[in-house]
């Protein structure tokens, strides 16, 4: 079953990734992803509202959709963690890899503007 539902993001460019903010409201945020072994990898701003709310919750639900966040497949309860340094040079080689030149111009960007960046693993229930 644990199969099925990632092979569900086989193919695709982004992920909808929905988090809960303190009241329990969900906030649905379309992102890049990369997959290894059964884990999807995401980054973004360290400052940004999705990774604050993953720290304050680590539940999520996750589903392939398009770069406007529609839905592409079913709703995958989840887990996620903010990973440290060296997890997070796996996850950023990963998604440079999928992305190419698109991420590295974005990573060479937030360099240039100090802007810190938290990367995400997401654990399949």
């Amino acid at each position: 079953m644990r199969n099925e539902k990632i092979s569900q993001f086989a193919g695709h460019k982004y992920l909808n990734l929905e988090t809960y903010r303190k009241n329990g409201v969900a906030v649905a945020t379309p992102v890049w992803f990369a997959e290894d072994e059964g884990v999807l990898y995401i980054y973004s701003l360290a400052n940004a509202g999705k990774v604050k709310r993953i720290r304050n919750n680590p539940r999520v639900r996750v589903t392939p959709c398009d770069m406007r966040g529609i839905p592409k497949g079913e709703w995958v309860e989840a887990r996620a963690r903010i990973l440290d340094d060296a997890e997070a040079e796996r996850a950023h080689r990963l998604l440079d890899k999928k992305y190419g030149w698109m991420k590295k111009i974005g990573g060479l960007y937030s360099k240039l503007m100090k802007r810190e960046r938290a990367a995400i693993a997401i654990e399949l229930d």
